[in-house]
């Protein structure tokens, strides 16, 4: 769907845009296929360099959990790295950049894995100049497992190891941001952990898929605070549609 992400992207009006699921292959653009023993699926080569030149404006970090092969227009077989992108207007000021795994570590497969892939989570501390207060804003695309959504021992341990990524980027004072695809139903006790470390969710049981998804489980995408009260508004719009995931646009 990256024509009608590309039409969007360029007008959402965010200062910061967060996004998973980001693909980077060094000298390559246009379309490659990605191959797992499941599934075989049209992907963009090079994501990250995609968005960047829609938004010239912001300053682009890329941070890679894993690399394997993808096959290209060429029919050649090239290495594409995975993980996640942030984007930050240039009128924000960006005071630092960190990343950290919550699940696994940097793996380069010789073969794409169905489930058990390394996750990282990325995150970015901004000044709010209006306001003189800093801002940490984490994302993270939490473990997928082909047997679900619900919670394990690795999403257990994925919990902990983001709630303590949180707690060593965040500053006493900053208001905090933690969002992304979790892969989780919303009893998961990943939002107790997170919630003991003053993080209040805004998602709960609404739909976060759209109707490009077919699944009966409409659960997948979560957004979390530590200042409720700092929300001026919170949405996850069904339309229009740029992904099987709605974007969830936060405002603060």
């Amino acid at each position: 769907m990256f024509d009608e992400l590309a039409a969007w992207i360029p007008g959402c009006g965010a200062d910061v845009l967060c996004l998973q699921e980001v693909t980077r292959t060094p000298g390559l653009g246009g379309q490659t296929e990605f191959s797992d023993t499941a599934r075989t699926l049209p992907q963009r080569a090079n994501l990250f360099n995609d968005v960047r030149r829609l938004l010239p404006e912001h300053e682009a970090m890329f941070v890679a959990s894993d690399a394997g092969p993808v096959t290209g227009a060429d029919r050649r077989v090239h290495r594409q790295d995975f993980g996640l992108a942030v984007f930050v207007n240039d009128s924000v000021p960006i005071i630092s950049h960190h990343s950290s795994f919550v699940h696994g570590s940097f793996a380069d497969h010789s073969e794409w894995p169905i489930g058990d892939r390394p996750r990282i989570a990325q995150a970015v501390r901004v000044a709010n100049e209006a306001t003189q207060q800093t801002i940490t804003i984490v994302h993270v695309h939490g473990l997928r497992d082909p047997a679900g959504k619900a919670d394990s021992p690795a999403r257990a341990a994925q919990a902990q190891r983001l709630a303590e990524f949180v707690a060593s980027t965040r500053e006493a004072d900053d208001l905090v941001v933690v969002c992304g695809d979790f892969n989780l139903l919303p009893d998961s006790n990943t939002f107790a952990v997170l919630g003991a470390i003053g993080l209040t969710d805004l998602v709960g049981e609404r739909d976060t898929r759209t109707t490009s998804y077919p699944k009966a489980v409409r659960h997948a995408n979560y957004l979390l605070v530590s200042d409720v009260g700092a929300v001026v508004a919170f949405d996850a719009p069904a339309t229009p549609e740029v992904s099987d995931h709605r974007p969830m646009v936060l405002d603060i």
